[in-house]
Protein backbone atom coordinates (compact mmCIF):
# COMPACT_ATOMS: atom_id res chain seq x y z
CA UNK A 1 0.00 0.00 0.00
CA UNK A 2 1.21 3.40 -0.98
CA UNK A 3 -0.15 6.93 0.45
CA UNK A 4 1.29 10.65 -0.66
CA UNK A 5 1.25 12.93 2.66
CA UNK A 6 2.10 17.12 2.64
CA UNK A 7 4.16 17.61 5.85
CA UNK A 8 2.00 21.04 6.67
CA UNK A 9 4.19 20.92 10.31
CA UNK A 10 5.99 24.31 10.46
CA UNK A 11 9.71 22.67 10.90
CA UNK A 12 9.06 20.08 8.34
CA UNK A 13 10.09 16.35 9.68
CA UNK A 14 12.31 18.10 12.65
CA UNK A 15 13.47 15.11 15.49
CA UNK A 16 10.49 15.11 17.74
CA UNK A 17 7.95 14.49 14.46
CA UNK A 18 10.73 11.42 13.47
CA UNK A 19 10.35 10.34 16.87
CA UNK A 20 6.56 10.25 16.83
CA UNK A 21 6.65 8.40 13.27
CA UNK A 22 9.00 5.93 14.74
CA UNK A 23 6.84 5.14 17.90
CA UNK A 24 3.54 4.55 15.26
CA UNK A 25 5.60 2.51 12.79
CA UNK A 26 6.80 0.36 15.16
CA UNK A 27 3.68 -0.69 16.60
CA UNK A 28 3.30 -2.65 13.40
CA UNK A 29 4.87 -6.04 11.83
CA UNK A 30 4.85 -4.45 8.80
CA UNK A 31 8.02 -3.39 6.16
CA UNK A 32 7.15 0.56 6.16
CA UNK A 33 9.32 2.76 4.08
CA UNK A 34 8.99 6.39 3.91
CA UNK A 35 10.62 8.42 0.20
CA UNK A 36 11.40 11.82 -0.06
CA UNK A 37 13.39 13.10 -3.31
CA UNK A 38 14.25 9.44 -4.43
CA UNK A 39 15.57 8.34 -1.20
CA UNK A 40 14.09 5.76 0.55
CA UNK A 41 14.06 5.49 4.07
CA UNK A 42 12.91 2.60 7.08
CA UNK A 43 10.19 4.87 8.89
CA UNK A 44 11.15 2.72 11.99
CA UNK A 45 14.72 4.34 11.92
CA UNK A 46 14.83 7.94 13.23
CA UNK A 47 18.20 8.61 11.95
CA UNK A 48 17.34 7.78 8.51
CA UNK A 49 13.95 9.93 8.85
CA UNK A 50 15.94 12.61 10.11
CA UNK A 51 18.29 12.76 7.29
CA UNK A 52 16.28 12.90 4.65
CA UNK A 53 15.29 16.94 6.13
CA UNK A 54 12.66 17.06 4.55
CA UNK A 55 10.38 21.15 4.94
CA UNK A 56 7.32 21.87 5.41
CA UNK A 57 5.14 21.93 2.78
CA UNK A 58 6.81 18.64 0.94
CA UNK A 59 5.32 15.73 -0.06
CA UNK A 60 6.54 12.27 1.17
CA UNK A 61 5.24 8.69 0.38
CA UNK A 62 4.84 6.18 2.58
CA UNK A 63 4.98 2.36 1.65
CA UNK A 64 4.22 0.05 3.30
CA UNK A 65 3.83 -4.26 3.04
CA UNK A 66 2.12 -6.67 5.65
CA UNK A 67 -0.84 -7.21 6.71
CA UNK A 68 -1.63 -4.30 9.19
CA UNK A 69 -0.07 -1.65 6.28
CA UNK A 70 -3.85 0.36 5.60
CA UNK A 71 -3.72 0.67 9.53
CA UNK A 72 0.33 1.27 9.99
CA UNK A 73 -0.37 4.22 6.78
CA UNK A 74 -3.33 5.29 8.34
CA UNK A 75 -1.21 6.15 11.91
CA UNK A 76 1.43 7.69 10.58
CA UNK A 77 -0.79 10.15 8.36
CA UNK A 78 -2.21 11.10 11.84
CA UNK A 79 1.28 11.96 13.28
CA UNK A 80 1.84 13.83 10.11
CA UNK A 81 -1.78 15.73 10.00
Amino acid sequence: MEKTILIKNTAGLHAELAAKIVHAASKYDVDIRLVYSHVTIDAKSILGLMSLAVPRGENVKLVAIGEKAEQAISDIEKVLA
